[in-house]
């Protein structure tokens, strides 16, 4: 039970996220294990939280040091005695943490994966009890990963050099089938207990625009759908961020940028003006973002494509972290994929480990060009398979446009490259096509070619989304030459032919149901105060400032909604709050009240009972490529063990689900009209003793009932009740 009381003191949480729970228990028991979680699923918890429970100390390697502040202020603020040690700390600084460290005053230790090569670390690792060493963003060990650091591959080494060897925790929210594996055999983990819990963000929108006119969409979706919000812009290159940011800020935006051409305090500088609400745009290479915990980004735009769908899967899941609705582009254009090749040829690395990273391009470009669900082909990627045809919350699944014939229009084309070579790109096909008196096309005499001004009826924009279309069928290629060159395919005989027909989907996306949830100045539930929310926000912001801290760490967006929607006037009602520890209420609890209560006294208010708090819900398993779909639901599954004869506990055991999950099963099977005798789970003078709690504290919460209980008393008890006598 001390697993539950430190997650509810320390972190404000009642229940653990879909996992947690069995990463956390193995590693409290000594065992190795490995966590693959998305971007908000939680993976940090499943080292602090262990960290307070195990003797010794708990070190954290991660090569992320804005990571390491922003988690350890987040820890101190929660009473957590957390540090880091990295290059970010003058000698001073790094002296008086080493002699507290030797002091055994902190229970985490942060540190980036170089420090295991010195050896006065080494050694005063040693003379220390560490009890856990977590490997975060563990894929970077992998030389199949999008992300491989060398100083990785100093961790079993290190692992191996203390005495007794200490519990080992590998986590990563972006591994492949490949990475996982050799995750597991590089850090030599020992026999692993696994937690593989999907790679799907379904509050993400995934989109891909192709668009000849990528600044002028980004200003369009910024000042209709994102006014003042937070959003990060990527770019390939520094000069594009420079060039990208210069354009915004003299549109009148409120933009930074960042790039590792820029002085290490600008980087910083613009890094926290962005984590703090200072500014709300963020322009930067991929650089930027690793280790971010900004939770309320509402948009990424990939202004340029990115390297692989690793890459892109990482920084388009620093949006939404909050769980609210984000949105995800990539203005793809075909200059993009033979920008990305000639990086890839400059790569330095072996035959095998370049033909891997052509592969993973070549699987991005599909995805840009794909008419299928995109979150489906993201998922299919991590080897996930989706037990849906189409998400309903993509660009392809939420685009109404039509199929359209346009094979005259590809002859032409393809026509028109023929005739000028495969010499030249795109720009200047749709120039000749157009019939361009631009100089060159002129000097060049291409203004006698038969194709020359033959579609110039046609917009520069339609021809490039057509050109593109061809690329993506394969009738066209773009080259890696020096500048972007279009050649034609075998496969374009058989259009020109007229031996095969060619579709194009016209760029008809529509996002107003999107819009609607992610429009206004914040993202608030419907049953929120609106304008206490605005106030909240303000203060925390206020506050954050006085101390230093990004306003995230004082207390997340959601238990500011949560406030604002429950308006909790005293310090039992105020814990209640998700995410509000003992800790935080101690900081902070009285100045939040105060402000609450003034505002219900000053404006009228709709009191509302706060539900008590939801479980991870039933996670029907998905079904790897090739194999077919489960029939069955996955609360019926349960039943029919529980009238096998099986207890929760052993349902939850077997089927991977928490004790909590198996319940609601059960209690949803009993609304269906299944047959469940209740009185098998709590006795009479248990049931009795329960209802009276409730009589007592009201059923606005759990945690009043549970401790106005006697300590074995545990909450299932307590929903049964609640449910056999139909209280709720």
């Amino acid at each position: 039970m001390t697993l539950k009381k430190n997650l509810s003191q320390y972190f404000g949480y009642d229940t653990f996220k879909e996992g947690q729970e069995k990463i956390i228990t193995a590693v409290v028991n000594g065992q190795d294990v490995l966590g693959i979680m998305p971007t908000g699923g939680g993976k940090s918890l499943c080292y602090q939280l262990p960290a307070i429970e195990l003797p010794g100390i708990t070190l954290v390697i991660s090569p992320l040091i804005s990571l390491m502040k922003d988690q350890v202020d987040a820890l101190v603020e929660m009473g957590i005695p957390a540090t880091f040690l990295n290059s970010s700390l003058d000698e001073v600084s790094y002296q008086k943490r080493l002699t507290e460290i030797r002091a055994n005053r902190y229970k985490l230790l942060y540190i980036a994966p170089e420090r295991l090569c010195v050896p006065a670390f080494v050694e005063l690792m040693r003379a220390l009890s560490v009890s856990l060493v977590a490997v975060d963003e563990a894929h970077c060990i992998s030389q199949w990963g999008h992300d491989f650091r060398p100083h990785y591959r100093e961790i079993p080494g290190f692992i191996g050099s203390l005495a007794p060897r200490p519990v080992v925790a590998a986590y990563t929210a972006t591994a492949t089938t490949l990475v996982i594996q050799e995750i597991k055999e590089l850090l030599a983990l020992q026999d692993p207990v696994e937690s593989i819990i999907g790679f799907d963000r379904p509050n993400l929108l995934y989109q891909v625009v192709k668009t000849g006119d990528k600044l002028g969409y980004i200003t369009d979706t910024i000042t209709r759908i994102f006014p003042g919000q937070a959003g990060i812009i990527y770019c390939a290159t520094r000069k594009t961020v420079e060039s990208v940011t210069a354009r915004l800020i003299g549109l009148g935006f409120s933009a930074a940028a960042y790039h590792g051409g820029m002085s290490p305090e600008e980087r910083e500088r613009n890094q926290q003006d962005f984590i703090n609400d200072q500014l709300p745009i963020m322009v930067a290479t991929n650089a930027f973002g690793m280790g971010i915990n900004k939770p309320d980004v509402r948009f990424i735009i990939h202004y340029n494509m990115p390297q692989n769908m690793e890459a892109y899967y990482q920084e388009a899941g620093r949006g939404g972290r909050d769980g609210e609705p984000s949105h995800c582009t990539i203005l793809y254009s075909p200059a993009d994929i033979v920008k990305q090749k000639q990086l890839i040829g400059l790569n330095q690395t072996s035959p095998e480990r370049q033909t891997l990273l052509f592969e993973n391009l070549q699987y991005l470009v599909d995805y840009c060009h794909t008419n299928d669900c995109l979150r489906k082909s993201i998922l299919h990627y991590f080897g996930e398979a989706a037990d849906y045809e189409r998400c309903g919350n993509c660009g392809n699944c939420l685009d109404q446009s039509e199929m359209v014939d346009i094979t005259r229009d590809a002859q032409k084309i393809l026509s028109c490259v023929y005739r000028m070579k495969n010499r030249f790109g795109l720009n200047m096909v749709i120039a000749v096509l157009r019939g361009s008196k631009n100089k060159k096309v002129l000097e060049l005499g291409f203004d006698q070619l038969s194709t020359y001004g033959l579609m110039g009826e046609q917009s520069a924009e339609s021809l490039r989304e057509m050109i593109m279309t061809l690329v993506a069928k394969g009738y066209l290629v773009v080259t890696a030459d020096e500048y972007p060159v279009l050649k034609l395919t075998p496969a374009a005989g058989r259009v020109l032919k007229g031996h095969e027909t060619v579709f194009h989907k016209k760029h008809l996306l529509n996002l107003t149901a999107a819009k609607t949830r992610s429009s206004g100045k914040a993202i608030a539930p419907v049953d929120c105060d609106a304008a206490l929310f605005e106030q909240l926000r303000t203060l925390r912001r206020e506050i954050a400032k006085d101390k230093g801290l990004p306003p995230y760490v004082i207390f997340p967006d959601a238990a500011l909604k949560e406030m604002a929607a429950y308006f909790p006037r005293t310090e039992a009602e105020f814990l209640n709050i998700t995410g509000v520890g003992q800790a935080r209420y101690d900081h902070y609890g009285s100045v939040f009240i105060e402000a609450i209560s003034h505002f219900a006294k000053n404006n009228p208010i709709t009191l509302r009972p706060r539900p008590e708090p939801v479980a991870p819900g039933p996670r029907v398993a998905r079904p790897q490529a090739g194999e077919k779909e489960p029939k069955t639901a996955s609360w019926e599954i349960s039943y029919e063990l529980f009238a096998g004869g099986l207890t929760i506990a052993e349902i939850a055991r077997q089927r991977e689900l928490t004790e909590n999950t198996v319940l609601a099963h059960l209690i949803r099977c009993d609304q269906q009209g299944r047959t469940i005798d209740w009185s098998d789970f709590v006795d009479a003078e248990k049931e009795l003793e329960i209802i009276n709690a409730i009589g007592t504290v009201g059923l606005e919460a759990l945690r009043p009932i549970k401790e106005a209980l006697p300590e074995h008393y545990s909450y299932a008890e307590i929903k049964i009740v609640i449910h056999k006598n139909g209280l709720q």
